[in-house]
């Protein structure tokens, strides 16, 4: 199958992807997991700071710095299985990067939901701090270059029907030999 990368705005059902892939045996690498952890190393909250140190690694070491710092631990997944799922790019640079790192075995997956739907599912979480509206995280986010992410996926998928049959859409699409270059 190949390397899976999803995209999509905040509350759009990247997370929810990714639970299905693990239901599947495939191995998640989440981008956010390289923040959290950087959080963590400069002694910050990473509930509080997650937005803050996205941008400080893009700022210090580029904007595909949170692209690098993952592709290691997808190649390593990757010896392991025919399919790996990347949760969570941010921007167009960060699919280039991992196009030119794994070619024609990167597909891209967009994920996308009105805002209303997002707002209504991120407003349901416990794990979302309260401190940053939905509409800064959007602006944060599309100003890294998602919105050109999105636009350029291989394949997009509306996520506003109900959550089974979103997860009988993922399933689907991550059995899918098509996806395949």
């Amino acid at each position: 199958m190949g390397i899976i990368g999803t995209v999509g705005l905040p509350g759009s059902g990247k997370g929810e992807a990714a639970s299905v892939a693990r239901e599947l045996d495939i191995p998640v690498v989440t981008m956010g997991d390289v923040i959290r952890e950087e959080c963590r190393a400069r002694g910050l909250d990473p509930a509080d700071h997650h937005g803050e140190i996205a941008v400080a690694l893009r700022e210090e070491e580029g904007p595909t710095a949170i692209a690098d710092r993952s592709i290691e631990r997808i190649r390593e997944a990757y010896t392991e299985t025919d399919t790996v799922l990347v949760d969570g790019i941010r921007s167009d640079v960060e699919v280039e990067r991992f196009e030119a790192a794994f070619g024609s075995e990167f597909r891209l997956v967009a994920i996308e939901a009105p805002f209303d739907v997002r707002k209504d599912r991120i407003d349901d979480r416990d794990r979302d701090n309260a401190t940053e509206s939905l509409e800064e995280r959007d602006r944060r986010e599309l100003a890294f270059g998602m919105d050109a992410a999105i636009e350029n996926a291989d394949v997009t998928i509306e996520n506003t029907s109900s959550i089974d049959t979103y997860y009988e859409r993922i399933h689907e699409l991550l059995q899918d030999d098509d996806l395949q270059r």
